[in-house]
């Protein structure tokens, strides 16, 4: 009887279901958080009888066969890229992004990584970071005498000065793309890294064909649905609850047949 070992992987798959479940979430206020979704895949299947085999002498076959599957497996965990609502929070460095792509950030070792969380703020320098002292690429450079902060939609960044009259264009934001976002590899913190999956980087400035346009004093919420995080919860539960079942009656089963004289 394999009710035992099969019950077994359908309880193991539900255990990871609700950890993304809960990732998911607990990470309902992150910003730009995007939620995971497991995939599962069913395993091997035993051939009692294959399919197509002859079943006479006369050339007849076996339509159907008999398969019996062996239980399941986790494929992997998919994250869901759809656009989070926007929020006004009336800070000038907060900055949304509405559409595709991600901020370019510098990781203090070199390494560049990339958010779609736009909380930033300005350092000791006026540089523009993140809460973390992370540089936001290309560098862009706040003076202290500013007065005013203005970021358009095409991401150019725009001071105004004490004593003059127009404003100065002191950088612009970029955005990244990727041939295939949820290849990236998730490190905490609101960041992720290009990994193979994911293809290279596509940098290009916000408005541009492809590219998302960004929005000051904005922030991107979280895109987890609490209704639908609940249902899959209260289904991946069921489930869990089920598998435990065939356990116990394959072990009653099998005692049965034990005390059989």
């Amino acid at each position: 009887m394999k009710a035992l070992s099969t019950a077994a992987t359908g309880m193991l798959a539900q255990q990871l279901n609700i950890d993304v479940i809960s990732n998911n979430i607990a990470n309902m206020n992150t910003t730009g958080f995007k939620r995971g979704r497991a995939e599962f895949q069913d395993l091997l299947y035993q051939n009692i009888e294959r399919v197509g085999a002859n079943s006479s002498d006369a050339g007849t076959v076996v339509p159907s066969g008999i398969q019996v599957g062996v239980g399941v497996r986790t494929a992997g965990v998919y994250r869901i890229t759809d656009q989070g609502s926007l929020q006004n929070t009336g800070n000038m460095f907060d900055i949304a992004i509405n559409g595709r792509g991600f901020f370019h950030i510098q990781l203090p070792d070199g390494q560049d990584a990339y958010t779609r969380a736009g909380s930033f703020q300005i350092d000791q320098n006026g540089q523009l970071v993140t809460p973390e002292g992370f540089a936001v690429q290309p560098a862009i450079n706040i003076p202290q005498d500013s007065i005013d902060v203005t970021i358009n939609e095409q991401g150019e960044v725009m001071v105004k000065q004490d004593g003059q009259t127009n404003p100065a264009v002191v950088g612009t934001l970029e955005l990244a793309i990727f041939p295939n976002e949820v290849g990236l590899e998730a490190i905490g913190g609101n960041l992720y890294l290009e990994s193979q999956a994911s293809g290279a980087a596509v940098p290009s400035s916000p408005g541009q064909p492809g590219y998302g346009t960004v929005f000051q004093g904005f922030l991107e919420q979280s895109n987890v649905n609490a209704v639908g995080e609940i249902t899959s919860m209260i289904s991946a539960q069921r489930a869990y609850e089920l598998n435990s079942k065939v356990i116990q009656t394959a072990d009653e089963m099998l005692q049965a047949a034990n005390n059989l004289r």
